[in-house]
């Protein structure tokens, strides 16, 4: 569900942007405020009271806004299955490296995934299919490692909704920032404020506390590779929605990378299990 959203955000990010029915500081504008309002409403519906207070962090906030400003000016010049590329290419980067460079160990099977995930990657955006700008390139990378650092950040999470609202919330500070200094040039049509308002609230908003869910049941490795699934996603939802063509190189570099996710995610159990039949 968590990939499906996040997938959907490139889709309705492109859709937005791509025909101008509104502006990328706008889009971002709407897009955490909407969430932010989204979380706290579900938040208070809560009848119980939670079993742990956890508010989020101020760094992980920063991270959250960095990602979506940097995503949202990033498609501006990129096309929607290339701009889920790049976004999720370096936050496989991001979190391997840093994983990699707090201790962790990483076994056989899932280094041979990350390179087969990896492989499938480099093979779709090679020139051929869409080449992006060298900015849009720079700003989508830049997203991806603030949406790395922030996974990582939120790993272990013991309360994802009430984290996930407080991280929006910490985020608003770097959105009035954003009002301050591009308000003269916000331009937006129903049309816009609409997939602005879908991305916020549901795509992200919500999307990003099933994350954190999520994350409580993997290891850093395998939240980092298996989020190379949302490009073939966002693709197929280009195809879909957005009128882009589907590819034999596109077929072909999903399945690459579908074989990688596996490795990773399969390969430390079977691993675990052999060991222990020896």
């Amino acid at each position: 569900m968590a990939l499906i959203a996040f997938a959907a955000n490139s889709v309705l990010c492109r859709l937005a942007l791509g025909e101008g029915t509104i502006d990328a500081a706008g889009f971002t504008v709407v897009r955490l405020v909407s969430g932010m309002l989204t979380l706290g409403l579900i938040l208070q519906c809560q009848r119980k009271s939670p079993r742990s207070v956890s508010r989020g962090s101020w760094g992980s906030g920063a991270m959250l806004f960095l990602y979506a400003i940097a995503f949202s000016f990033a498609y501006l010049s990129l096309d929607t299955g290339t701009g889920a590329l790049i976004l999720f290419g370096s936050v496989q980067v991001t979190m391997v490296l840093l994983t990699v460079l707090s201790g962790h160990r990483l076994i056989w099977s899932e280094w041979l995934g990350l390179i087969m995930a990896f492989t499938g990657f480099v093979y779709l955006i090679l020139p051929g299919v869409t080449t992006p700008s060298l900015l849009g390139f720079c700003l989508m990378a830049i997203a991806g490692i603030g949406w790395g650092v922030y996974t990582l950040r939120g790993r272990g999470s013991a309360n994802p909704l009430m984290d996930t609202t407080y991280n929006f919330l910490r985020a608003l500070p770097w959105v009035l920032v954003t009002l301050l200094l591009a308000h003269d040039r916000f331009s937006f049509s129903s049309q816009g404020l609409l997939l602005a308002l879908m991305s916020g609230g549901l795509a992200s908003g919500v999307g990003y506390a099933i994350w954190y869910t999520a994350l409580r049941e993997l290891s850093a490795t395998q939240a980092a590779v298996v989020q190379l699934l949302v490009p073939v996603i966002a693709a197929l939802g280009g195809v879909m929605f957005v009128s882009e063509p589907i590819t034999l190189r596109l077929t072909i570099a999903g399945g690459v990378i579908l074989g990688g996710i596996l490795m990773v995610v399969l390969g430390r159990y079977y691993t675990a299990r052999g060991r222990g039949a020896v």
